[in-house]
């Protein structure tokens, strides 16, 4: 049984040799199982040291991960962009305030979806009469009036 210091908690046997291990990956609700993983595992602080071609492998299913998500979320914003019947111009004049291009962007999984743009995308998909109160409140407001309008107090006045 091989048996080495660990580099985390410095325990001086705690390192375990493994080999052929499961590992499941898990990002954003989805999940990779990776089998025939090596390499060791402390057995005082659970730290765990996968060899090279092991670190590999875990890598590049963590990354695929991450780019499934992104074109998950990528097609779930265009999905609801066109339920909402805004083009891609529209929705980045009411919506996010980015760039021109963002949402073409967002779209084709090139950058991530902010999260609070994707929340409020889900919510008018959920909500699509609640669209109505978006563009309302898109309106550019006219500017506060100062004819008829009450003085403003003045600062340092006496009375005040």
């Amino acid at each position: 049984m091989k048996r080495q210091q660990c580099y985390s908690c410095g325990a001086p046997t705690g390192m375990l040799a493994f080999d052929q291990r499961s590992e499941l990956i898990d990002y954003r609700h989805l999940q990779r199982h990776l089998h025939g993983l090596a390499g060791w595992e402390c057995q005082e602080c659970g730290e765990i040291e996968f060899d090279a071609a092991s670190a590999e492998r875990y890598a590049a299913a963590g990354d695929q991960l991450l780019e499934e998500y992104r074109q998950s979320v990528a097609a779930d914003i265009k999905r609801i962009r066109r339920k909402l019947h805004l083009s891609q111009k529209e929705a980045v004049k009411l919506l996010s305030g980015g760039g021109h291009n963002a949402f073409s962007r967002y779209e084709r999984g090139e950058v991530g979806v902010p999260q609070p743009l994707y929340v409020l995308m889900r919510l008018l998909d959920r909500h699509p009469r609640l669209m109505k109160d978006v563009l309302e409140l898109g309106e550019p407001r006219p500017a506060p009036s100062t004819l008829g309008a009450p003085a403003e107090p003045q600062l340092g006045a006496a009375g005040g």
